[in-house]
């Protein structure tokens, strides 16, 4: 177990960076969790989770934007949460980058669907930079202060392995049931 905790000291900002980039929520749950127990800085954690997270969804802009022809062709299958993305961003207007943050499941789209408007880059820069703060200080402090209940949750697991998949299973079920939804034709009447 201390090699563990070990390797996380050693490889879990470079681990964290990397998660960070395309989204990163849980690893900087984990990241405020193993700060609580000290095994990790909770400043440098955030700093690298924030940097990361600003960085990946500018580069998705960026590619959506400039690169329209390769980044079609690998969101193909996902034409239907990409119109999602459309209507989110008429309907809350520039505050779509800030709540994008917050929901698995648009986390990447939003930025590619952003960037194939003519939105302007510094502004979406801007406000992504501004979101990812909040979105860092949101996970990084909500996980460092809950630590202890974090810990024994995750012991609880430990005892009780039945209860994860479980977890899982209605996490997933819902997110499954919400995209479906959100995204299914509507009848024309």
């Amino acid at each position: 177990m201390e090699d563990t905790f070990s390797n996380l000291a050693t490889y879990g900002y470079i681990g964290l960076f990397i998660y960070s980039l395309g989204g990163g929520f849980v690893a900087l749950i984990g990241a405020g969790v193993l700060s609580y127990m000290g095994k990790m800085d909770l400043a440098t954690s955030m700093a690298v989770a924030f940097v990361a997270n600003s960085i990946g969804d500018v580069m998705l802009f960026y590619m959506a934007r400039y690169q329209k022809r390769t980044m079609m062709e690998g969101i193909r299958k996902h034409r239907r949460k990409l119109a999602l993305s459309h209507v989110m961003m008429k309907k809350y207007g520039s505050w779509i980058i800030l709540i994008q943050k917050f929901v698995y499941g648009i986390k990447t789209l939003i930025p590619i669907a952003i960037g194939l408007t003519k939105y302007d880059f510094k502004k979406f820069a801007i406000l992504n930079v501004m979101s990812a703060a909040v979105w860092t200080l949101s996970f990084g402090f909500g996980s460092y202060y809950s630590g202890d209940a974090l810990v024994k949750f995750i012991g609880l697991i430990g005892e009780k392995p039945w209860i994860a998949p479980i977890i899982l299973l209605i996490f997933g079920g819902s997110l499954w049931l919400y995209l479906t939804q959100a995204t299914k034709k509507k009848k024309i009447k």
